[in-house]
């Protein structure tokens, strides 16, 4: 039977180079105090024994943690793990996140915390204190949670605030949902859509009322009706096939819908079925987020792609830099883009304008 390797540790590195522990932390984290003889010295030695830093050495040298902390809503979470519905938030926000912090030595850990919950400060110091991170991701709705900003910025721990415009501590960063909605809109209108409406997110999310705004300019723009033609959801499928069955009602119904997740999207696709009706033909259709199922529903979905995991690398990059003194003024703003696909057409012929 094979013996197990050794692993090799700090303490290998500083014997074979002769130099001390804290010597060798310092020239893994790269600080400027450390000679070049005996940086190259302890360097040789990391070559020699294929030496892998660890965050236990890197944090020896007690100025940093070597962690970014990024936080998720628990219940929200959760239920689409349980439904496997396909959504990619998480998986896109770790694709940005974790390969960002690996490109500078940090490891980013993921925690579901309860926006919510009476107890979400005490959730949320426990994990501060047990990881003691260098910088915190806020998704919202937690990015809007004053609870949350208000403790991280009393203990001057540099934080990212996905999802918020306001100002005020931290680094407040958007997915140009406005912006977003305005593209997805005017693109209608170019295909010569009148009656166009709009499926909104939950009011406790911010974006839900920039996506509304987005829609509602590029209608104004084209001297076009919004009343009538607005419903919310909360991203969910059920809320989906409510919020479309209420559009088509209208006297007037819709010739076209954006729908503000991709669940959503899906209802209004099977509502449509389930009418007889065909898309696009009958009615076009555009969803927000973009995630998988979008390319493999029929037909393929016309959809916003926010850049999220663009986005977590960008807030990587900004909290190693920050001091947690960082005060918002204008936010980061990443644009998306709207992909087309085969889910949108013109109008039918009676009701172009």
């Amino acid at each position: 039977m094979a013996r197990r390797r050794q692993a090799v540790t700090i303490k290998h590195v500083a014997a074979d180079a002769g130099v001390s522990l804290q010597t060798v932390s310092r020239v893994i984290n790269n600080e400027p105090n450390v000679r070049p003889a005996m940086k190259a010295r302890v360097q040789a030695a990391i070559n020699k024994l294929g030496y892998v830093p660890s965050i236990a050495a890197q944090r020896m040298s007690g100025s940093r943690s070597y962690l970014i902390l990024a936080i998720n809503d628990r219940d929200r979470t959760i239920a689409e793990w349980q439904a496997r519905q396909g959504n990619d938030w998480v998986d896109q926000m770790l694709l940005g996140g974790m390969l960002k912090s690996a490109e500078h030595g940090y490891r980013m850990i993921f925690e579901l915390i309860d926006t919510h919950s009476d107890h979400v400060e005490r959730e949320l110091g426990a994990a501060l204190a047990a990881l003691q991170p260098d910088g915190v991701i806020l998704t919202p709705p937690h990015s809007e949670n004053a609870q949350i900003t208000r403790l991280l910025s009393d203990r001057r721990i540099p934080f990212a605030r996905i999802g918020s415009q306001a100002r005020g501590p931290g680094i407040a960063m958007t997915l140009g949902d406005a912006n977003s909605a305005r593209l997805a809109t005017e693109h209608l209108i170019a295909l010569g859509h009148r009656r166009i409406g709009f499926i909104a997110g939950p009011d406790d999310y911010s974006l839900s009322q920039w996506r509304i705004d987005g829609w509602c300019a590029a209608m104004a723009g084209a001297g076009l009706a919004t009343a009538g033609y607005c419903e919310r959801g909360d991203f969910g499928h059920a809320s989906g096939v409510t919020a479309t069955d209420r559009l088509l009602a209208h006297p007037l119904p819709p010739t076209a819908i954006i729908a503000s997740s991709d669940q959503m999207a899906l209802a209004v696709l099977d509502v449509a079925k389930a009418r007889g009706m065909a898309v696009p033909r009958d009615l076009s259709l555009i969803s927000f987020d973009n995630t998988p199922v979008v390319r493999f529903t029929r037909p393929r979905l016309c959809a916003i792609d926010q850049p999220i995991a663009g986005a977590f690398s960008r807030a990587v990059e900004l909290l190693i830099r920050a001091t947690g003194d960082e005060q918002s003024e204008l936010p980061v703003e990443l644009a998306s883009e709207l992909v087309v696909r085969e889910s949108t057409a013109p109008p039918p012929a009676d009701d172009r304008g």
